[in-house]
């Protein structure tokens, strides 16, 4: 397992340094979740120490309480610019959406806004293939246009790890140095190199957060898995789906993949 993490560890070095090469203007948006604290840890490895970019969040503020905890250490402690973007309000989101995929909706409006008003060429993303059907689709380094809309048909190839690294001023990148990682690997890579992580991941009351999102449209699902090995345990073994505390996801089939398309992350 170790020689697998070490694989995957400088394949994702490999992408952050290509990003920060090639790309003229690049952040990274941080949930503050395993993942992308994880790809946090990642580009500090990368650039021995430094975080050489900014760290996007996008505030609903619906975070759990615990989340903003986590942000607000972490932050003080890693010595990272943090850039806070205030998303826009329900109200404002497409009625036709389900309610769960409009309130997640707000992120992806949010996200838009940032991009618009301060043309970042890149953003790098902690997002899996194996999380959902539609990030399967998702390439390395992921082109769209500035307004964040994505045709999953039209995609560069990616074949033996070589990127296409080059686009045209008008054309945005999403970079994923994670998408070929696993839950199971963000966990066993949490542990070894003892990175930080939100406590309600850990179970409390016989409950534990698998994905976090917004408290109005994430909850916690059944678990006793109160510490990482025990997640680990769980992982191989479970049927449950990473996001199934995702309201978003028990909705019309299509509300992800609406989503996607119009720039959600």
């Amino acid at each position: 397992m170790s020689e697998k993490l070490d694989q995957l560890e400088a394949q994702s070095i490999y992408i952050l340094r290509e990003a920060y090469n090639k790309i003229e203007k690049l952040g990274m948006l941080w949930s503050i979740g395993k993942d992308s604290t994880a790809l946090l840890w990642l580009v500090r490895k990368a650039f021995f120490g430094r975080i050489p970019f900014p760290m996007i969040q996008l505030e609903t503020h619906q975070e759990l309480p615990e989340v903003y905890e986590f942000r607000d250490w972490l932050r003080k402690e890693w010595n990272f610019e943090l850039i806070i973007e205030d998303c826009p309000p329900e109200e404002d989101m497409d009625k036709t959406l389900p309610p769960a995929t409009r309130a997640a909706a707000r992120k992806t409006e949010g996200l838009k806004n940032f991009i618009d008003k301060t043309r970042h060429q890149g953003l790098i993303l902690g997002i899996r293939r194996d999380e959902q059907s539609m990030r399967a689709k998702e390439r390395v380094f992921s082109p769209r246009s500035f307004d964040g809309s994505w045709d999953y048909k039209d995609q560069p190839p990616e074949l033996w790890d070589q990127y296409k690294t080059e686009f045209d001023d008008d054309t945005h990148v999403r970079i994923h140095p994670l998408l070929q990682w696993t839950e199971l690997d963000i966990w066993e890579y949490t542990k070894r190199e003892n990175i930080p992580c939100v406590p309600l991941y850990f179970a409390r009351d016989g409950k534990r957060y698998r994905s976090l999102g917004e408290k109005n449209i994430t909850f916690p699902v059944d678990s006793n898995a109160s510490t990482i090995d025990e997640i680990i345990e769980e992982l191989k073994t479970t049927r449950v789906t990473e996001r199934s505390g995702r309201a978003m996801d028990n909705e019309t089939e299509d509300s992800f993949e609406r989503l996607r398309r119009s720039g959600y992350m």
